[in-house]
């Protein structure tokens, strides 16, 4: 006991020195930093260190996407990532379905007995497969503000699937066809499958008269004359040959283009979608209350 007693009383006493802290950095993100040392009876008996802390605020934490708020027809609104994420899933599924249909419809311009001709006809319903579904995946997540025409939409392709489907198990296969070749060579299967098409059109459609897409507009005549040339036989195969032609190319500037456009574009007025979503009772509340603001 004696023995630490002396030991204490002769060890000098040690002194922290902690110069002026620094500061870095500005906003939500602080950082502060400064430096330790020990010293006894002024020589250091510890190196120095070098501490250093930083703060994040709230908004350093935010994802890197637009923040803006803009003004809709019954409140504000922003984008968040499930918008971003729709709106990218809905590009996609168009990028598919016309990258199948260019692969699908480029089988009538190669020659029928090269390499890649005869790989095309062996998945060409393989192609039409992914086609409809990318189209599917779009149609679900299209923002239209009028609830009833999107489910038009989303009920024409599902009868066109049905009918792709039941053609092909009933009729193609058992003949030995792939689905793409029986219509073509059985004009009346456009009664079984035309409604797919019709779902593009009406998508096509959509977006020519809400952003003004020369393109879609055109495509809007275009699906509906080559499956009804096909149809009727009023048509001769050049044209429609030229026309399936245009109509790909057309498809391919569309499906690009839609990657040109800002996300709020596809988003639409959210605030209306926000709005349709309330029940009936607060959908009242909230007209009043716009009412009485203005």
């Amino acid at each position: 006991m004696a023995s630490r007693v002396l030991a204490t009383t002769l060890v000098p006493p040690t002194k922290l020195s902690i110069n002026k802290p620094s500061y870095s950095g500005s906003g939500s993100a602080l950082s502060l930093s400064f430096n330790v040392s020990a010293k006894s009876n002024g020589n250091s008996v510890s190196p120095r260190r070098n501490i250093k802390c930083k703060a994040l605020g709230e908004s350093s934490q935010q994802p890197s996407f637009d923040q803006t708020v803009y003004n809709g027809a019954y409140g504000p609104w922003t984008v968040d990532p499930s918008d971003v994420r729709e709106v990218i899933l809905y590009r996609s599924g168009l990028v598919t379905a016309a990258a199948s249909f260019i692969a699908a419809a480029s089988v009538a311009f190669v020659p029928t007995d090269s390499l890649f001709g005869e790989i095309i006809k062996q998945n060409i319903d393989l192609f039409y497969t992914l086609g409809a579904a990318g189209l599917g995946l779009s149609l679900i997540l299209i923002h239209i503000y009028v609830t009833e025409i999107k489910r038009t939409l989303q009920a024409l392709w599902v009868l066109g699937v049905m009918g792709s489907f039941a053609t092909y198990t009933t009729l193609a296969r058992p003949a030995g066809e792939n689905l793409v070749q029986y219509v073509i060579d059985h004009p009346t299967a456009v009664w079984f499958v035309g409604s797919l098409f019709a779902a593009l059109t009406g998508l096509v459609f959509k977006e020519g008269l809400c952003y003004g897409k020369l393109e879609a507009s055109i495509l809007t005549f275009i699906i509906p004359s080559v499956l009804l040339g096909h149809l009727s036989g009023l048509m001769d195969d050049g044209v429609k040959l030229s026309l399936l032609g245009s109509w790909m190319v057309l498809f391919v500037i569309f499906a690009g283009r839609k990657f040109t456009q800002p996300i709020k574009d596809d988003i639409g007025d959210k605030s209306v979608f926000m709005f349709n979503a309330l029940s009936e009772d607060e959908k009242k509340a909230l007209i009043e209350k716009l009412e009485q603001q203005n």
